[in-house]
């Protein structure tokens, strides 16, 4: 049997994500090529839907599609379009949600997650949601347990992912556990993406280090950038900022957020994975340069600060590795 997935645009929707179950299940076929879900669009009454760029979309079904679909997605939408600012859903939205069965299989993609927590279906529940609207829906909805540093969060009925490409991620993990790897491998390379992320693996968020005009380590610090690829003892930080290494570390924690040791690491890896982005450079020079030492080094930090190896890692951005040293 066919399996029914309704996707729910409200005001605000981002096109690119609106789209993501429907190209993405819509690829995964069985063995004689016949299709093994179908994609409804759907909208709060039908009709015309205001989306985050500059162009609306028509929607010719209403939210009766959610009761009969087997999946539910709520697709992205600029967190001011379908929630108020404290937090809460316009009562359509809210109805249309709560008559959604509960053996329906409820996702989101990206911020869908503000609307499946205002209408209270992750209380309680692991969640995730795109790391730069974290802080917000800490705030708003304090009863889900948000884990903003992972792609997608699985919890059994209900699931959610971080920003819009996570969102294919996960499509593709409710692919594979519906049908299995082979048929979720197949959908995959008719989508031309990775066949598989973990959704454990962590979001990859720039994190520059602070900014302070006033910060009276900033010199070292930038001393230190120039010499990732040197042992950086805490002694040789605090000579060069000429204080006693209490002082240094007390001053360095209040001015960054972290201790001298965790700001090297941190920078290492931002270093190794510039070069693991932008280089042809083997694993083990790329250790020695971001001051790991070793190929092991370098390993073990990166999986410990975003969850995958070094040549995973360069594989998701650059294609086949260079070298063969993982």
């Amino acid at each position: 049997m066919v399996h029914r997935v309704a996707v729910l645009a409200l005001d605000r929707v981002v096109p690119f994500d609106l789209g993501i179950p429907a190209r993405v299940f819509g690829a995964a076929t069985d063995a004689d090529g016949g299709p093994l879900y179908e994609v409804v669009t759907c909208a709060i009454g039908g009709g015309t839907v205001r989306t985050s760029a500059d162009f609306s979309i028509a929607v010719d079904r209403d939210e009766r599609a959610l009761a009969e679909a087997d999946t539910v997605v709520v697709a992205t939408q600029e967190p001011e379009g379908a929630l108020r600012d404290d937090g809460v859903l316009p009562d359509d939205v809210l109805a249309a949600l709560r008559a959604v069965p509960e053996a329906t299989r409820i996702v989101s993609i990206c911020t869908g997650s503000f609307v499946l927590a205002a209408a209270g279906l992750l209380d309680g529940r692991p969640a995730t949601t795109h790391w730069m609207q974290a802080e917000r829906f800490r705030r708003l909805f304090p009863r889900v347990t948000l884990d903003p540093d992972v792609l997608f969060v699985d919890d059994g009925r209900v699931l959610t992912s971080a920003g819009g490409a996570a969102g294919v991620d996960l499509c593709l993990h409710m692919i594979r556990r519906d049908h299995g790897s082979a048929v979720a491998n197949a959908a995959a390379r008719r989508c031309v993406v990775p066949p598989w992320r973990d959704g454990g693996q962590a979001q990859f968020i720039e994190q520059p280090a602070p900014q302070h005009a006033t910060a009276t380590t900033a010199p070292t610090r930038e001393w230190a950038l120039e010499r990732l690829h040197q042992p950086l003892a805490l002694a040789d930080l605090a000579a060069h900022g000429r204080m006693s290494v209490r002082t240094f570390t007390r001053r360095f924690r209040a001015e960054v957020g972290v201790s001298p040791a965790q700001w090297i690491i941190q920078q290492r890896v931002d270093r190794a994975r510039s070069l693991l982005e932008t280089s042809d450079l083997p694993v083990e020079t790329i250790a020695h340069e971001a001051g790991f030492g070793s190929a092991a080094g370098l390993r073990q930090h990166l999986q410990a600060a975003i969850g995958v190896a070094p040549l995973a890692y360069r594989r998701t951005f650059r294609g086949a590795p260079a070298d063969t040293a993982a």
